[in-house]
Formats: C-alpha cells, structure tokens, sequence
C-alpha cells in the first residue's frame, strides 16, 4: 500500500458563526464547535484511508478562545499518523476577526478515526509520510499520545511503552 501526505488528507471547511449556534454570552456553544471538528476530521481520515471512517475517540481538544457570534470559523484537518486501521486526525480551529480580518488560532483538536469496510470491521488504511517539519513533529508525537491513551486504558502494560518511556529517560 502507498503512503501518502498529510496534504492528501487535508480538509478545511469555512462557515460563520451564527446567533442560533451560540450560548448566552453569544459566543459559539463548545458542542457545535467539537461537530464542526468531528465533520472536518472525518472528511480528512475519509480522504487518506478511502474508506468509511468512525470517530474512535476524541483524544484532545483544547478550547483556547471563545468564538464570538458573527466570526468566520476556519477548521482545518489532516491525518497526522496512520497506524493498522486507525488514524490520528489533527485539527487547528482560525477565527477571522469580524471587524479588522486578522486570522487567530482559536482551538486545536487530536481525533481518531478508524476504517471500516461496509460490514463495520476495521480495515487496514496506507501508512503517512510527513513532507513538513510541523508534520513531522505531530506524526512523532501521535505514537506517544496513542501508547499514553492503551496505558490510560488498561490495554498497555507501563513498561511496554517504549515512546513514553523515552521521554523520561536518559
């Protein structure tokens, strides 16, 4: 199976935010923000793995800004490592300011989705080759994240963590 990019993957959806969308301070209710995350991610893990792809977990996401009524959101996505049958999905949330246009980092998201053929079972998906720096630094980092999240879960053994261990020992 060929490897591809994480530009292959790469999804990016641009939508206002509107009144009806919003919490009683106007800004942008967190549930609407983690579906406009879920729908980009998927897109992005549909693209690399050509397959049906399901949200296997929710790993990170960070809410660094609220997002006023009226802002245009940008979520982009791309797969930031494949393993067997699953890939991590890294999304950063910009937020165009209304009145100057300035674009800001609002949030930032890790998913994992997983592959499935039409029956539901998991299905092997190609191995990601990073082309830039960031993405080679996210696909580093998505082993760890993925050996924290087994040892977190109780399918791991601490010990048999060899990427996290790393990190600690000399």
């Amino acid at each position: 199976m060929q490897a591809k990019n994480p530009s292959d993957s790469r999804t990016i959806l641009t939508d206002m935010v509107l009144p009806s969308e919003t919490n009683p301070l106007n800004n942008l209710f967190g549930g609407e923000l983690l579906a406009r995350m879920d729908r980009a991610a998927s897109i992005a893990a549909r693209r690399h793995s050509r397959r049906i792809t399901v949200t296997a977990s929710v790993n990170h996401v960070a809410f660094n800004q609220s997002v006023p009524v009226g802002s245009v959101l940008t979520v982009e996505a791309a797969v930031s490592r494949a393993f067997k049958t699953s890939m991590e999905v890294y999304i950063d949330v910009w937020m165009e300011d209304r009145f100057t246009g300035e674009k800001s980092k609002a949030n930032e998201a890790i998913y994992t989705f997983v592959a499935v053929d039409d029956t539901g079972r998991p299905t092997v998906v190609p191995p990601l080759q990073p082309e830039t720096q960031l993405e080679q630094e996210r696909y580093d980092g998505a082993l760890r994240r993925k050996q924290l999240s087994l040892v977190l879960a109780g399918k791991m053994k601490p010990h048999d963590a060899t990427e996290l261990k790393a990190l600690f020992m000399e």
